[in-house]
């Protein structure tokens, strides 16, 4: 570890670059991948998000009529929250995905992760995603907010050459930043690394101010899983190993499951 800092760079050129093998994955993902819908929030930011029926608690004046007429059928002296409104709540979780494209992840490894950049961008669609390659430095894909499609962070992810070491703590940090002003109930970071941290400072304090991390700790080559496994603990997230593509939609859907 160094105290050095990283900095953020720009996003490579629009040129596309065709690789048939990372789309196939990431349609194979897709496929296979089951991230389940987010709870409702009650108490989640009223007028944003899915319109919801709820019990009356003073916050709105939209009456659902027939279920509360239900309601009155079977209570026909009524209390306040025997009448049902409508009310807008939140029930999208904000995402920031972190991938490692440092000179350790070269090779089947950036495949795999391009493919899962894509293939969790398509699942998510209904939610916020954002998305940080890293290496000793990083550059933000796409921002919480701004909808980029899968195939082109698919195509984006793998015009950036494998190079570098490799520097957790900055794009926890740069994790930090998008999610700043997202309720902690909503918000989430998601690092994709063989964990070998070899530039920048401890990521471990950054990885236990964050409300949510998991780690996708890939198998395949090198890795620090001590270090892997320490970041979900701090994170209060969860740690899953990827050797191939295809434990990585297993891996996903179990993270995303709480």
């Amino acid at each position: 570890m160094t105290q050095e800092q990283g900095t953020l760079a720009g996003v490579p050129g629009s040129e596309a670059r065709a690789d048939t093998e990372a789309v196939r994955r990431a349609r194979q993902i897709a496929t296979r991948l089951a991230v389940p819908r987010p709870r409702r929030d009650t108490s989640a930011r009223h007028g944003i998000g899915e319109l919801a029926s709820l019990r009356y608690r003073g916050g709105s004046d939209d009456i659902d009529l027939d279920r509360t007429v239900v309601q009155l059928i079977e209570h026909p002296l009524p209390d306040e929250d025997d009448i049902i409104v409508r009310e807008r709540v939140r029930t999208r979780r904000s995402v920031v995905l972190l991938v490692d494209v440092s000179g350790s992840m070269r090779g089947e490894r950036v495949r795999t992760a391009a493919a899962t950049v894509g293939a969790l961008a398509a699942e998510l669609s209904r939610d916020d995603l954002a998305v940080v390659a890293f290496w000793s430095d990083a550059a933000i894909l796409s921002r919480l907010g701004q909808h980029v499609p899968p195939a082109s962070l698919l195509d984006t992810m793998l015009r950036i050459p494998a190079k570098g070491l490799t520097n957790i703590a900055f794009p926890l940090q740069v994790a930090a930043r998008e999610l700043a002003r997202i309720p902690a109930r909503d918000a989430r970071a998601v690092l994709l690394s063989d964990c070998v941290h070899n530039a920048g400072p401890d990521p471990r304090p950054l990885a236990a101010r964050l409300a949510r991390l998991d780690v996708l700790l890939d198998t395949s080559g090198e890795q620090d899983a001590d270090l892997a496994r320490e970041l979900a603990r701090l994170g209060h997230g969860r740690l899953r190993r990827i050797r191939t593509y295809t434990d990585v939609a297993p891996a996903l859907s179990a993270i995303f499951t709480d």
